[in-house]
C-alpha cells in the first residue's frame, strides 16, 4: 500500500511567502536573473515582509501535491512545495516554457479563484508566447523596446513603493517596453508611463495613443496581477529605489497594502 501524502511543517509559519520561479529553458535567459532572484530573496527578508522560495523550473507551479517516483520516493509527498503553499508568485517567463497544460490552468485559477497575486517581472510581455491565456492574465504583449534613460511620468503616486522615485516625474535608465494588444487602458490601472515627449519620433509613432507604461496592475477574478516591465539591467537591482517598487509590487500584489 502506498503511503498517503503529507504536507511538510512551514518553516515559515505566520509569514507571508513568495514563490519566484525563472524557467529558462526554452528561451533567452536575461543575465541579470540570477542577480534578479537572489535581489528578490533579499527584499523580503530585509524588509520582513515576505519570505522566498527561488526555483529555476516550473516544478512547483501547480495545486496537486508532488509525489516522488522510483523505490525509495514513489508515491511519496517530496520535500517540495506547491501553489498552496504562497501567498503570491513572481513570474520571470522565457520562450515557451516547460508548464502542462494542468500547470497552466493551476497558474490561473492560484490567481483568480484562491485570490493569490501575480508579479511578473522584466521581459514577461513575450514569455509564453504561445500560451494566448498569458497575456491576457499579464495584460499586454511585447512590440518592440526603447533602450536608455527616458523621462517617467507617475500616474498613481499612491501605489506603494513610487514614492521612492520622489516627484511626479522622474529619469530611469533602462530597456523600457512598447507594448500592443491585448494591453488597453480599460482592462489596466496604469502606476507608471513614460513620457512621450522623450521619445523619438520613430517610437513614438509606435503608439497613437502615445501611452507607454513601464509599471501596470491589473485584476483576474478574486486576485491580483502586476507587471514591473524593468529589470534588464543588473544595475537596476542594486537601485534602492528599484528595491522599494519591487517590495511595494509584491506586498499590492499579496494584498497586504490596498492604496485604493
Amino acid at each position: 500500500m502506498r503511503p498517503t501524502p503529507h504536507r511538510r511543517a512551514d518553516p515559515w509559519e505566520g509569514r507571508r511567502k513568495l514563490l519566484a520561479v525563472a524557467d529558462v529553458q526554452t528561451g533567452y535567459h536575461h543575465g541579470s536573473i540570477s542577480h534578479a532572484l537572489a535581489t528578490l530573496s533579499q527584499i523580503g527578508r530585509a524588509s520582513g515582509d515576505f519570505v522566498t522560495e527561488i526555483r529555476t523550473d516550473s516544478q512547483l507551479i501547480t495545486r496537486t501535491p508532488i509525489l516522488g517516483v522510483g523505490e525509495k520516493y514513489g508515491g511519496k509527498r517530496v520535500n517540495a512545495r506547491d501553489l498552496n503553499d504562497f501567498d503570491a508568485l513572481f513570474l520571470l517567463p522565457s520562450g515557451s516554457g516547460t508548464m502542462g497544460d494542468t500547470q497552466k490552468q493551476d497558474l490561473l485559477d492560484f490567481v483568480a479563484e484562491d485570490g493569490k497575486g501575480l508579479v511578473v517581472g522584466h521581459a514577461a510581455t513575450v514569455g509564453f508566447f504561445d500560451w494566448p491565456e498569458f497575456g491576457e492574465l499579464v495584460g499586454g504583449r511585447l512590440a518592440g523596446e526603447v533602450d536608455g534613460r527616458a523621462k517617467v511620468i507617475v500616474e498613481d503616486p499612491s501605489f506603494p513603493g513610487v514614492e521612492a522615485f520622489g516627484g511626479q516625474t522622474f529619469e530611469f535608465d533602462e530597456q523600457h517596453p512598447i507594448l500592443k494588444a491585448p494591453y488597453g487602458r480599460d482592462a489596466c490601472q496604469v502606476i507608471l508611463r513614460l513620457d512621450p515627449e522623450c521619445l523619438e519620433p520613430e517610437v513614438r509613432a509606435r503608439r497613437e495613443d502615445d501611452d507607454f507604461p513601464v509599471l501596470w496592475t491589473r485584476s483576474h477574478g478574486a486576485g491580483r496581477v502586476c507587471n514591473l516591465a524593468w529589470g534588464h539591467h543588473e544595475e537596476t537591482w542594486d537601485d534602492p529605489r528599484f528595491h522599494a517598487l519591487v517590495r511595494g509590487a509584491v506586498q499590492w500584489a499579496m494584498g497586504a497594502r490596498d492604496p485604493r
